[in-house]
C-alpha cells in the first residue's frame, strides 16, 4: 500500500475518531451499564421496597383508565413493569393528536414523558441520545456513521501490520508506543462487534429521518403505507358495535404465552399490552412478549379479546422477515438474545470501546506533544482538558444519578429531575474543574471523586438492604446484589487508574501535560 494512501486513511481515522470520540465515549460507556437494563430497574424499585401504584393491577388500569377517559378504548396500551420490578405499570393512548402516558393513580394528569424518573430509561437515553431526545438521536446517528468510517480507515491502516502486531504489548518508557498496541489490539479483537454497533446504532438513530426521505425522494409519498401493512403484526377489524366483556388481562397473557411456546421460544414474557375497541365483540388485542435466547426477542400474539381466539402470531419460528429484521437489530446490538454470559460480554466490550475512543485521544496528545518543551502547545492542552472533563465527568455523572436515585427515593422527591440535574451537573462542573485545574491534579481528583462515589454508592445500598441479605434468596435479590458488588468494583477500578495517573503525573516525562512540576509536587 502506497504510503500517500496510509496518510489519507491515518488522517479520515484521526479525525472521524476525534470528532465523534466523545459522543461515542459516553454512549459506550452508559450502553455498558444499559446491558442490565432489567437490574438497573429492579436495583431502583426492589420488591421489598414498594412504590405508589405498583399494587394496581393492569386490568384495574386499564378500567381507571377508561372511566377518566371514555374515547380511549378505540386505541390503548398498557406497559407493564418488569417481572419482580416494583413499579407501577403505567397506561398509553393518543388524544389531541399527542401521545398521553399516566400511572393509575395520575390518570387525570397525564404526561408527555413515559419513563420520568426511570433510572434504567435515563442511563438508556444518555446511551441512544446523550438524554435529549430526537436531536440527540440523530446527532448520535451521525456520529455512528463517523465511527464505522473510523473502524474502516482504522482497519486499512493496521492491515499489513495485523498478524505481526496484534498480540504486542511493548511497555516501557514509550508509553505512546504502550497506548498504541493497546488500543489496536482491542481494536482489531472486538472489530466484529464494533461493525455491529456501528451499523445497528446508526440504523436506529437515523431511521425516522432516512425513512422520511426515503418516502419524499423514492417512493413518491407511498412508504408510509407500505412499511405500515408490512410491520403490521394484528388485523386491522372494524368494530362491529355490540358490545361484549372482555377476557382479563391474566387471562389474555396466559393465552398470548401458550402460544408464543408452541412456536419453540423457550419464554415467553409480555411486558406490553394493546387494545383495539376495546369493549367490543370483535376488539383485538395484542401482547407483546420478550423471549430470552433467540435472536427474535421480541415476539406478539393478536387474539380475539372476548374469546381469546388467536388472529395472528409473530413469535419464534411464526416471525416474518420484518419481524426477524427487527428483531434480531436490538438483539445485536443491546445483546438480549443470550443470558447472563452474553450480558456480561456485551458490559466488557462496552468499556473496552469507551477505552478505545479514550486512548484515542490520548493517542492524539501523545504524537503532538513536544518532547524536548516544557510548554506543550496549546491544542494538546485543550483536547487533555477536554478529555479529562468530558470522558471521566461523564462516568462521575452517572454515578451521580444513580446517588441522585438514592436520595430521590429516601426523600420522596422527583427522581426524573434529580437525576438529569445531577449527571449533567457533574459533567459540566468536572469540564470547568479540568479547564481551572492543573491538568495533573484534575485527572487524579476526578478519577479519585469516581472512585470513592462508586464504592459509597455500592456499600450504601448494600447496608440499606441488610434485612434482604439474611432471607431466602429471590433473582431480584441477586440482581440488587450484583449491581452493588459491580458499582464497587468499578470503584475499585477507578481507584487503581487514579493511582496511575497520578505515578504518571510525578515518575513520567516531565515534558508532557500531564506531568507535574517536579518541584511543586507533593508527596503522595
Amino acid at each position: 500500500m502506497k504510503s500517500s494512501t496510509v496518510r489519507t486513511y491515518t488522517t479520515v481515522h484521526t479525525w472521524t475518531g476525534l470528532i465523534a470520540g466523545f459522543g461515542l465515549f459516553i454512549a459506550f460507556f452508559a450502553g455498558a451499564l444499559t446491558v442490565f437494563h432489567h437490574d438497573i430497574a429492579t436495583w431502583q424499585s426492589p420488591p421489598w421496597r414498594m412504590t405508589a401504584d405498583a399494587d394496581v393491577t393492569p386490568d384495574q388500569l386499564a378500567q381507571r383508565l377508561l372511566q377518566a377517559h371514555p374515547d380511549a378504548r378505540k386505541d390503548f396500551g398498557i406497559v407493564l413493569a418488569p417481572p419482580g420490578v416494583a413499579r407501577p405499570p403505567y397506561a398509553y393512548w393518543p388524544e389531541g393528536g399527542e401521545e398521553r402516558f399516566a400511572t393509575a393513580s395520575a390518570i387525570d394528569q397525564p404526561t408527555e414523558d413515559a419513563t420520568r424518573g426511570n433510572l434504567a430509561d435515563f442511563v438508556y437515553a444518555l446511551h441512544d441520545s446523550l438524554g435529549f431526545p430526537t436531536v440527540g438521536m440523530y446527532f448520535m446517528g451521525i456520529v455512528s456513521i463517523l465511527y464505522g468510517l473510523a473502524l474502516f480507515s482504522g482497519l486499512i491502516i493496521h492491515l499489513p501490520h495485523l498478524v505481526r502486531d496484534l498480540f504486542a504489548m511493548r511497555s516501557g518508557k514509550n508509553l505512546k508506543r504502550l497506548w498504541q498496541d493497546a488500543h489496536n489490539v482491542i481494536g482489531v479483537l472486538s472489530l466484529p462487534f464494533h461493525l455491529i454497533f456501528a451499523m445497528t446504532g446508526a440504523l436506529l438513530c437515523l431511521f425516522a429521518i432516512t425513512f422520511a426521505t426515503l418516502n419524499v425522494v423514492a417512493f413518491d409519498g407511498k412508504l408510509f403505507d407500505a412499511f405500515g401493512k408490512a410491520i403490521a403484526t394484528a388485523p386491522v377489524i372494524a368494530p362491529s358495535g355490540e358490545a361484549a366483556p372482555m377476557l382479563t388481562l391474566d387471562e389474555l397473557m396466559q393465552r398470548a404465552r401458550v402460544q408464543a411456546l408452541k412456536q419453540g421460544v423457550t419464554s415467553f414474557e409480555p411486558d406490553y399490552v394493546h387494545f383495539s375497541n376495546y369493549g367490543d365483540r370483535k376488539a383485538v388485542v395484542e401482547v407483546r412478549g420478550l423471549s430470552q435466547h433467540t435472536l427474535g426477542t421480541y415476539g406478539t400474539v393478536a387474539m380475539n379479546a372476548v374469546d381469546g381466539s388467536v388472529l395472528e402470531t409473530h413469535v419464534g419460528k411464526a416471525q416474518n422477515t420484518n419481524g426477524i429484521t427487527n428483531s434480531a437489530m436490538y438483539s445485536l446490538h443491546f445483546g438480549s438474545f443470550g443470558g447472563r454470559t452474553v450480558q456480561w460480554l456485551y458490559f466488557v466490550l462496552g468499556l473496552m470501546g469507551a477505552f478505545l475512543f479514550y486512548s484515542g485521544n490520548l493517542l492524539w496528545i501523545e504524537s503532538r506533544r513536544k518532547r524536548r518543551m516544557e510548554d506543550q502547545p496549546m491544542k494538546t492542552r485543550i483536547m487533555a482538558s477536554a478529555t479529562v472533563g468530558v470522558c471521566i465527568g461523564s462516568c462521575l455523572g452517572i454515578a451521580a444519578s444513580f446517588g441522585a436515585t438514592m436520595l430521590a427515593d429516601v426523600y420522596g422527591a422527583d427522581a426524573g429531575l434529580w437525576q438529569r440535574v445531577a449527571c449533567y451537573g457533574f459533567v459540566i462542573a468536572s469540564a470547568i474543574y479540568a479547564w481551572f485545574r492543573p491538568l495533573p491534579r484534575a485527572t487524579r481528583d476526578l478519577l479519585w471523586l469516581n472512585a470513592v462515589l462508586y464504592v459509597a454508592l455500592g456499600a450504601i445500598d448494600l447496608v440499606r438492604n441488610l434485612q434482604v441479605w439474611t432471607q431466602p434468596w429471590t433473582p431480584q435479590a441477586s440482581a440488587v446484589l450484583g449491581v452493588d458488588l459491580t458499582g464497587i468494583a468499578m470503584g475499585i477500578g477507578f481507584a487503581f487508574l487514579a493511582r496511575a495517573s497520578w505515578r504518571r503525573a510525578t515518575q513520567g516525562d516531565p515534558n508532557s501535560v500531564w506531568s507535574l512540576d517536579a518541584t511543586t509536587a507533593p508527596a503522595t
